[in-house]
């Protein structure tokens, strides 16, 4: 597979901004592809964490924020945990997807967002993830509600799920805590 680089017109432009908000030098990777090797996704996209940061080091451009890694992740840190140089890539990731969001460039498939969206407002909501309306929320969002509900009582019964909203967060803080990303929205704090 060809892999095209285009280089951005200022120098390093996207390399910085991602040095920047992930906090790590990538100038300390010398491609010995630990990081791609144990990448549960790395089988099922067209850009490897390896490949990502090569293409960082040589000037990619926006281009390198629409490949499926950026969506694809999982944050799980595995390759973090097998870097020698311990380049923190959950944290490129992180930084790709906030500079694709402000530019508007984030185009993640299948239904994250909407995933994320009904997670957060529960948060948001209950001071805690009350993991029964997040669910709703998102099967109605999907038009899918009736999937799935033969395992409903299952994770009842193994209490994976509570039916009553949690209770005993500080609702203030996590208020806070939303307002504070929602005022620093796009500004890298």
């Amino acid at each position: 597979m060809t892999t095209r680089i285009i280089k951005q017109r200022t120098s390093g432009g996207l390399l910085r901004a991602v040095e920047e908000k992930a906090e790590v030098g990538l100038s300390a990777c010398y491609q010995c592809r630990k990081c791609s090797i144990g990448c549960p996704v790395a089988g099922e996209i067209e850009s490897p964490p390896a490949e990502i940061i090569r293409r960082l080091q040589l000037g990619a451009g926006d281009e390198l924020l629409q490949t499926g890694l950026v969506w694809a992740c999982l944050s799980c840190e595995t390759c973090y945990a097998r870097c020698p140089n311990q380049i923190n890539f959950a944290a490129v990731i992180d930084a790709l997807k906030s500079i694709a969001v402000e530019k508007g460039l984030a185009k993640p498939e299948g239904d994250a967002p909407l995933f994320n969206r009904s997670f957060l407002n529960t948060v948001k909501s209950y001071g805690r993830a009350y993991d029964l309306k997040a669910i709703a929320m998102y099967k109605l969002g999907t038009g899918s509600l009736g999937q799935d509900m033969d395992k409903f009582p299952a994770m009842l019964k193994k209490g994976k799920m509570a039916i009553l909203p949690p209770s005993g967060a500080d609702k203030g803080t996590v208020k806070r805590i939303f307002e504070k990303a929602a005022k620093n929205r796009g500004t890298g704090r």
